[in-house]
């Protein structure tokens, strides 16, 4: 029997894989492709706020990244050009939480995500993310990333 070959990782896998900020703090990738992501995170004793929940800025990134993992599962480098997230509900030390991104339009170099973070059924937050892709498919220096006059003015 010949040994069985997995498919080469994607863009998003590739992209995920590098992200030493989401894992650093746990975060794992579960499935991503053709617009949409679902990850997961487990809430540590280091993510836990003065009042006993989860700090809001754990539970950003958990859903940023998720959003990170859609938008660049097409392929070219693509950014965030922005993000919101209304808090639902608090998390709490031990939950497991699932946040699931999925695509809800794509025009020109511009998207629009929508990303929910669950605690099994139960709602924790709702991320909107607009992400923007880069020409030339590569990250810019920080000059670049600047952008000219002519960018600026004609995106």
């Amino acid at each position: 029997m010949p040994p069985t070959r997995s498919a080469p990782p994607g863009p998003a896998q590739r992209m995920f894989a590098a992200d030493a900020a989401s894992l650093g703090v746990g975060i794992e990738l579960l499935e991503a492709g053709e617009g949409a992501a679902v990850l997961r995170m487990a809430v540590t004793p280091a993510m836990v706020n003065g009042h006993g929940t989860a700090h809001g800025g754990y539970l950003f990134l958990l859903a940023d990244t998720a959003f990170a993992c859609a938008c660049n599962s097409h392929g070219p480098v693509t950014v965030a050009a922005g993000g919101d997230i209304d808090f639902v509900a608090p998390a709490h030390q031990g939950d497991v939480l699932e946040a699931t991104a999925q695509e809800r339009a794509r025009f020109g170099r511009s998207g629009i995500y929508d990303v929910t973070v669950r605690r099994g059924d139960e709602l924790i937050a709702e991320f909107r993310g607009r992400s923007r892709t880069l020409r030339g498919g590569t990250l810019p220096s920080r000059t670049e990333a600047a952008g000219t006059e002519a960018e600026r003015s004609n995106p």
